[in-house]
C-alpha cells in the first residue's frame, strides 16, 4: 500500500495504526508545537538558573553566606503559620536530643 494515509495492521498488537501523513498530520503537528515549547522553556529555565547561580556567588564574594541566603529565601515562601510550626518542630526535635 503506498497510500499516506493508509491504516496498517499491527501483527504484535492486533490493532490498526495510523501511518503517513495521518499519522503525522494535526495531532503530529500539535506535539511537536507543546514539544518546541517546552523545548524554549527549558532554555528560559537554565538561562534563570545560570543567573541566580552568578547572583549567590556576587553575595558570597562580598562575604554573605550563601546558605543561610538560600535558608531565608525558602523561609520567605512559607505562609508564617508553616513557618512558626516548622520553627517550633525544629526546636521540639532538638530539644529532645539535647541540642538546647
Amino acid at each position: 500500500m503506498s497510500d499516506t494515509g493508509a491504516m496498517q495492521n499491527d501483527t504484535d498488537t492486533g490493532y490498526e495504526t495510523a501511518t503517513g501523513s495521518e499519522a503525522l498530520g494535526v495531532t503530529g503537528e500539535r506535539l511537536r508545537s507543546f514539544i518546541e515549547r517546552i523545548e524554549r522553556l527549558e532554555e528560559e529555565k537554565q538561562a534563570l538558573a545560570d543567573d541566580i547561580k552568578e547572583v549567590f556567588a556576587e553575595a558570597k564574594g562580598t562575604g554573605f553566606d550563601v546558605k543561610v541566603m538560600r535558608k531565608i529565601i525558602r523561609m520567605r515562601k512559607q505562609d508564617l503559620n508553616e513557618r512558626k510550626e516548622e520553627e517550633a518542630l525544629l526546636e521540639t526535635y532538638m530539644a529532645a536530643i539535647g541540642m538546647v
